[in-house]
């Protein structure tokens, strides 16, 4: 099948569509023609396409090469060697988007935000929201920053460490798309994954839930009276999740999208005072 596009004479022959296309057919990328479009829509000139199919060709993410992903009908920049946001994830953002629309100008926090992708989203969707973001990487950091730039604030450190001590029991709607593959199971994920996506954005433990028993465990000092976590997990790792939920002193609940094979369970912080234990015990 021929790929209809406008290509400009500057491409010799051997960047025609369809020789693209068939490069990146033989490369093993199931949606070649799609991603030809893209390939040819960013690239600039001749030069910078050839590049551009070689990288992919070699087996760099789509969206490491393009420099971008498309996340919840918006562009969101990703740098090379940064977790790529998943199209699933935006039932995560959505959810979140959802609760902080329900509130007056609602604090949102985005742990292990990656790109900052759900911040983005929830900031520019919900115009009053306080926007807040973290991740431990330093080069998820740089993109995230770029990404949510004037729209909020993002802090480089290991889940709460690096967050402004003024948060703390301010925060409406966190959200966490926490490491969730089991380490036993990294070798079974797509070489794009294991070979150019930080193996700490990927690993989450033995059984998958590490850093999000250490994010569950956090929460409730965090999250204002009545505010929510919500978390991206696995369907199998739903109920361990929702327990470790429980263990931190919220109420869960498990939310599904199947169209997106998408699973978020949500906890939410009971309305009375947090007491801090520390402060209660001086």
């Amino acid at each position: 099948m021929s790929l209809s596009l406008a290509v400009s004479p500057a491409f010799p022959s051997a960047l025609s569509p369809d020789a693209v296309v068939g490069r990146l057919r033989r490369a093993g990328c199931v949606f070649a023609e799609d991603e030809a479009r893209l390939l040819f829509a960013t690239a600039r000139t001749d030069r910078e396409l050839a590049a551009m199919v070689r990288r992919r060709v070699d087996g760099l993410p789509l969206e490491h090469v393009l420099g971008w992903a498309e996340f919840c009908g918006r562009r969101i920049a990703v740098d090379a060697g940064v977790f790529v946001p998943r199209p699933r994830t935006a039932f995560l953002a959505r959810t979140a988007v959802a609760l902080a629309a329900a509130l007056e100008a609602p604090v949102v926090l985005d742990l292990c935000c990656g790109t900052g992708a759900v911040a983005v989203v929830v900031g520019a969707e919900v115009a009053d929201a306080e926007v807040h973001a973290a991740d431990v990487e330093p080069a998820a950091v740089r993109c995230a920053r770029r990404n949510v730039a004037a729209g909020g604030s993002v802090y480089e450190g290991d889940l709460y460490a690096p967050l402004p001590a003024g948060l703390r029991g301010r925060v409406d709607v966190l959200v966490a798309n926490a490491p969730y593959v089991p380490t036993d199971d990294i070798g079974l994920l797509p070489s794009e994954a294991r070979e150019y996506e930080p193996l700490v954005a990927l690993d989450g433990g033995a059984d998958g839930l590490d850093v999000q028993r250490r994010v569950t465990a956090g929460a409730a000092r965090w999250l204002a009276p009545g505010g929510s976590l919500l978390i991206e997990t696995s369907e199998r790792q739903a109920d361990r999740t929702a327990a470790a939920m429980v263990r931190g002193g919220l109420a869960a609940r498990v939310a599904t999208d199947e169209e997106l094979g998408a699973t978020v369970v949500i906890g939410t912080r009971g309305t009375a005072p947090q007491v801090d234990e520390a402060s209660a015990s001086r």
